[in-house]
């Protein structure tokens, strides 16, 4: 494989650890655990992983030589990092013991039902060292729920020795990853699970998850892009930029960015879903700032749109639900109809409530809505082109304006969707150490005989050595959703706290962006220099963190 002049001085990158890390390593146990919500609902399905402690590593006076041979999977979307986890694990399970061998699954965890893996070694791990991508032994988007599957993944299991499995993903695989510990637990296979928090698009956090990982860089990459764009804009001055940012179910990813660029306009949708505000109102507020700049002589402007907004729109987020259940209850009824009878039958099984904001959209964003969905069931929001949506309402906004003597100005729009540009960048410092940390210390849960934990690193807006790694029960962070109409154990999202650092912070500010022209410009991650330009966190941690 060839590769780049930075590949072959990020290869000798060597990451930082927390002193707990560094050397022999034991278990702080801390008091015992309940889920987030519906603890007798988890409690029952969980049995023999719920209710366990929270874990924090310390050092030890004497080494574990454990013999553990584990298995790796990387599950779902990609994010910066994922090649660190691999190798923080690969070295950690090594330095316990020499013997110990680390087996990659091939393609997500469709690799571990279909026995298709590879064995990591050093040689073949040292091209991937610090560097973006999955694509050492690839992922994929395979639920783990079924028994014959857990059953399949068994036979390789026990065929390589493996003592345990290490999932690599969000809050679906990392749910999965709680739902086969519990099996092997319940068998007593003796067959560990342990799972680490992987999303770009931040939802995966909560007290004891102060990020997901990817997080950091992703940002970080979509920022600069942005700073380009907004130092074109104010450089041509005739055009606006509509920027539609990853985050499906949450504003994470566009207010991070708006903390690093400061853009004319950030939509948060968790503030749209607070306030009830419709599309129309979405569009009157972008149109009322558009038509305030050109008085200024500023035909010119960036919007900043997370791409699952449409969601949080209050009707059509009830509109949503309805498809879901009627999808879950009656798609095989019309799904092979053609699309005209497809509609009809829709809008025949639809409240009348429901049925009114379905006619009003547009025919390919109705077709979206209640018929594309991704493996886990969720609604394609990706695939919704938001921002020209918004962009032409806004457009026909100002032409009414215009006619009624409320508006005089020049309005080009221009679309982006930054999403695939950020997901496999090379990783920051940051994200570089974290990820290296989280996978030693999945190796640390392993060795001190843990299931069903996710691993954790905390007190990351310190210098990494002095960073807290050890792990919590995933089984804590689980509460009862529906899903594809029936109510499932599922991994609680974190959304943006109206009320939190972040976003008061951005509110406070965001009249003068709208107003003024305060664009910033952060340029690309570096990776060689001062700690103050090269080991920066993200805003939101700096401000969550705040002491």
């Amino acid at each position: 494989m060839e590769i780049s002049a930075l590949q072959k001085e990020r290869a000798g990158y060597q990451p930082k650890l927390p002193k707990a890390l560094q050397g022999a390593v034991k278990v702080k146990e801390g008091a015992p655990t309940q889920s987030v919500d519906n603890q007798e609902e988890i409690k029952k399905l969980f049995p023999n992983t719920y209710g366990m402690p929270l874990v924090e590593f310390v050092p030890s006076d004497a080494a574990n030589n454990a013999k553990i041979n584990v298995g790796i999977i990387l599950s779902g979307g990609q994010a910066p990092g994922g090649h660190n986890v691999i190798s923080g694990l690969f070295d950690e399970v090594k330095k316990l013991n020499p013997e110990n061998r680390l087996y990659g699954f091939l393609m997500g965890p469709g690799g571990l039902v279909d026995h298709k893996y590879i064995e990591i070694t050093a040689e073949n791990l040292q091209a991937y060292r610090n560097t973006g991508g999955f694509d050492m032994i690839g992922s994929g988007r395979t639920k783990l729920e079924k028994e014959e599957q857990f059953e399949k993944g068994l036979e390789i299991i026990r065929q390589l020795d493996i003592k345990a499995i290490v999932i690599i993903g969000g809050d679906d695989s990392n749910t999965n990853a709680c739902v086969l510990a519990e099996y092997y637990a319940s068998k007593n296979y003796g067959v560990q699970v342990i799972g680490c928090p992987k999303t770009i698009d931040g939802d995966l956090k909560n007290d004891q998850i102060e990020t997901s990982f990817g997080f950091d860089t992703a940002t970080k990459t979509y920022s600069e892009l942005i700073g380009n764009i907004e130092r074109d804009c104010n450089s041509a001055r005739k055009y606006w930029h509509f920027i539609k940012l990853m985050g499906r179910s949450a504003s994470h990813i566009a207010l991070e960015c708006a903390l690093q660029t400061q853009p004319n306009i950030c939509l948060v949708s968790e503030e749209i879903e607070s306030k009830d505000q419709t599309l129309n109102d979405i569009v009157e507020y972008i149109a009322g700032v558009v038509a305030y700049r050109a008085e200024q002589g500023n035909n010119f402007g960036v919007v900043l749109i997370p791409e699952g907004l449409i969601e949080f729109i209050p009707a059509i987020g009830r509109l949503i639900q309805e498809l879901n259940d009627l999808l879950a209850a009656h798609g095989a009824d019309y799904l092979n109809l053609d699309k005209d009878a497809q509609r009809k039958y829709i809008l025949e099984h639809l409240s009348a409530e429901n049925k009114a904001t379905f006619e009003t959209l547009p025919e390919g964003v109705a077709r979206q809505l209640s018929l594309d969905r991704d493996p886990h069931g969720n609604v394609q929001v990706s695939l919704i082109e938001t921002e020209k949506l918004i962009s032409e309402m806004v457009a026909a906004k100002l032409d009414q304006w215009k006619k009624e003597g409320k508006y005089n100005g020049k309005f080009s729009p221009l679309h982006h969707f930054f999403g695939y540009e950020g997901r496999c960048a090379a990783p920051s410092n940051f994200d570089a150490d974290y990820c290296y940390a989280l996978g030693s210390s999945a190796a640390q849960l392993i060795a001190n005989g843990k299931t069903g934990y996710m691993a954790i690193v905390k007190n990351t807006t310190a210098s990494a050595d002095q960073w807290k790694a050890g792990g919590v029960p995933i089984t804590m962070m689980m509460n009862m959703e529906r899903r594809n109409g029936e109510m499932k154990p599922v991994i609680r999202k974190a959304l943006v706290e109206l009320d939190g650092a972040p976003f008061k912070t951005f509110a406070a500010q965001r009249e003068k962006w709208a107003k003024e022209t305060c664009y910033i410009y952060p340029g690309p991650i570096q990776y060689w220099g001062p700690s103050s330009v090269c080991d920066l966190t993200t805003k939101t941690l700096e401000l969550e963190q705040a002491k």
